[in-house]
């Protein structure tokens, strides 16, 4: 939110788009009003700036985001009218690069208010939040996969698998249940469980 807030308010809604649907800078870029349904909470990406097609095949597919994100969205809209969702504060398209270059001057500002991000903090930075924000509320693999768009789960895994909880406390948890379902019906302890 402190990127937010440091940002150009025209631009504040890249950073909703990066950090809340997961979308890359060119994507960000390109992305039209018509690609969101803002009544159902789907953003589409459609195309990647100026109008090329997306980096994979799955790049299209459909991004379900919460009811909060479409009114935020939808309030840039209505204040930086135009055809995409992402303006030059006078309803022109705004590149990559303008966007790139406001979080490089947000990252500066934030610094000398003491609140520094990393100092290879990017853009698509806002797609690592998203992920570790995903996996931390405990979705699956296939799920996180999903929302970034990731064309194999390897890419997910192989990028993200780190985040995971430590399997070996949910293993152990999933042991000990059974083993206290047991103890409760049978009404033994653990020593007489011992024999088993």
């Amino acid at each position: 939110w402190a990127l937010y807030d440091a940002m150009p308010e025209h631009l504040r809604v890249a950073v909703l788009l990066g950090a809340f649907a997961g979308l890359r800078v060119a994507e960000t870029s390109a992305l039209r009003v018509a690609d969101v349904d803002f009544i159902r909470g789907v953003v589409t990406p459609a195309q990647q700036w100026p109008a090329e097609p997306l980096k994979t095949d799955g790049s299209s597919a459909p991004i379900p985001v919460p009811r909060e994100l479409t009114l935020m969205l939808s309030a840039s809209v209505k204040r930086w009218p135009g055809e995409h969702l992402v303006t030059d504060g006078a309803g022109g398209k705004a590149g990559p690069w303008v966007i790139d270059r406001a979080v490089r001057d947000a990252k500066a500002a934030l610094a000398a208010d003491e609140l520094a991000l990393p100092e290879k903090f990017s853009f698509h930075d806002l797609r690592h939040y998203l992920a570790s924000l995903l996996i931390a509320s405990g979705a699956d693999i296939k799920t996180v996969q999903a929302r970034l768009r990731h064309a194999s789960a390897r890419t997910t895994l192989d990028t993200y698998g780190h985040l995971w909880p430590d399997a070996d406390e949910s293993t152990r948890s999933a042991i000990g249940v059974v083993i206290a379902e047991r103890m409760d019906s049978s009404g033994g302890t653990a020593d007489e469980l011992r024999t088993v």
